[in-house]
């Protein structure tokens, strides 16, 4: 059986890369377990997220929500440049207020139905000269810097946030997806804690059922089994970090057994699901 593929291992509540690929590089489809920023400089790039396809342009905001299948698609030798941030969603809890939220952008990224923010003269905006401070500050050594780095990692996350709250923003629609994916993705989704099979699928969306896996392997990468278990982890582990006792978010993610759930968190989590709120 195909497994997924996780990428980046988040070993603190945020980190922060500046990569440029000076040759054409093939990314396969992965997730990670943790939220991921991406603010695109350079190149020509799609870039493919839970079936939708967004083609960038310079200074787009990407955000990918934990568990969210993606990859970029390099369509030349052009250099590819972006800043990406990978962050906690544990410390983005820690951060929720009856009167603010840090993890509202990428709430918000979910109910648009759209993962990519254009915004206007992004390069001159406070958002980005804040961003471009936490990148020199990880390079930097002066007094009390790791404190200093997480000021600006909070200030760079409320700027973000203002700014789509404000609505100086417009969410980029897909360019091209797959309507049919889609609809199997959200189905999926908004199921998680039922029962869900390849025959239910199949009959909902008029599939026959080897059509359909062979179908949504080659347009993600992975097994419908493999999707739906890796899902199901993540919220249950969200589930855990925002309080539900343990056996409640076992079976309200859709486990139908304790022990078969307690061995898949561990092999993914590599914990127990009692440990969910330690983990980034």
């Amino acid at each position: 059986m195909d497994s997924f593929k996780k990428f980046g291992y988040l070993d603190h509540d945020f980190k922060m890369f500046h990569l440029v690929d000076r040759q054409r590089k093939d990314f396969a489809f992965h997730y990670h377990d943790f939220n991921k920023i991406i603010i695109f400089l350079k190149g020509n790039i799609n870039y493919s997220i839970e079936g939708k396809n967004y083609t960038l342009m310079p200074y787009d905001i990407v955000l990918v929500n934990a568990g969210e299948i993606h990859r970029p698609s390099v369509i030349d030798a052009t250099d590819y440049e972006r800043i990406i941030i990978y962050v906690s969603t544990q410390f983005l809890y820690a951060y929720k207020q009856e009167d603010y939220d840090l993890n509202y952008c990428f709430e918000s990224a979910k109910k648009e139905k759209s993962s990519v923010l254009r915004i206007h003269s992004l390069d001159k905006s406070k958002l980005y000269q804040v961003c471009l401070e936490l990148e020199h500050s990880f390079s930097d050594e002066a007094f009390a810097n790791e404190l200093y780095q997480r000021i600006l990692f909070l200030e760079f996350m409320i700027q973000l946030n203002r700014t789509v709250i404000s609505q100086h923003i417009n969410y980029l629609d897909s360019s091209i997806a797959s309507t049919k994916l889609i609809q199997i993705l959200d189905y999926i989704n908004c199921h998680l804690s039922d029962e869900i099979t390849i025959e239910k699928i199949s009959a909902c969306f008029y599939l026959n059922r080897y059509y359909l896996m062979h179908f949504f392997k080659e347009e993600t990468g992975y097994t419908i089994g493999n999707y739906i278990t890796e899902k199901r982890l993540l919220l249950a582990k969200s589930l855990v970090q925002s309080g539900c006792p343990v056996t409640q978010a076992c079976f309200q993610s859709g486990f139908k057994n304790y022990s078969t759930f307690s061995r898949a968190f561990k092999k993914a989590f590599h914990t127990v699901p009692k440990n969910a709120q330690f983990i980034n």
